[in-house]
């Protein structure tokens, strides 16, 4: 049997299918939104290497996680606060012990570490952007780089719309744009 096209179903459809079951429904959410979850990891990890295993949990928390949406907010905005939180505890692991043990690893030849492609692809980590401090950058890789509202960035950060719309401004006078 072949697969449906599910082009012109919306998220929410797409979702209410996969919660009951649909698996077609799951692969064709996961297959139209893995760039934004990959594009948006990459940028807040600032590596290609990261920003794929970020995205493979991503993916596999999906499948348990995807009966929570409770559709208060979008999918997308929903979907972003996952990959962010996702970034976020690979941030978290990194400083620990574990994190050690894998630098040392790379150190001492046992595991690979990034490739060369992040020193070309992921020029913007050599940008003024990544020379912000980190509650900017975050903020203005949610607002400018995803294209939410600083209504839906506020949900994924935690903060409020007017502390995001703070820190954009901030952001742009740390960056000689603010008229």
């Amino acid at each position: 049997m072949a697969p449906r096209a599910f082009d012109a179903e919306s998220d929410t459809t797409l979702v209410a299918a996969a919660v009951a079951g649909d698996r077609d429904a799951f692969a064709a959410l996961l297959e139209r939104h893995y760039d934004r979850i990959h594009g948006l990891a990459w940028q807040i990890t600032g590596s290609r290497s990261d920003a794929e295993d970020v995205a493979q949990d991503v993916c596999c928390v999906l499948v348990e996680r995807i009966g929570s949406f409770r559709g208060e907010a979008k999918f997308t905005t929903w979907l972003c606060g996952i990959v962010y939180n996702a970034c976020r505890d690979l941030k978290r692991r990194r400083r620990s012990f574990l994190g050690l043990g894998e630098r040392l690893s790379v150190l001492a030849g046992l595991a690979k570490g990034p490739d060369g492609r992040d020193l070309h692809d992921a020029m913007w980590v050599r940008s003024a952007v990544a020379k912000l401090p980190p509650v900017y950058r975050d903020t203005v890789v949610l607002v400018a780089g995803q294209q939410l509202t600083h209504a839906e960035a506020a949900v994924i950060l935690g903060v409020t719309e007017l502390t995001v719309s703070w820190r954009m401004h901030e952001a742009r006078r740390r960056l000689g744009e603010d008229d």
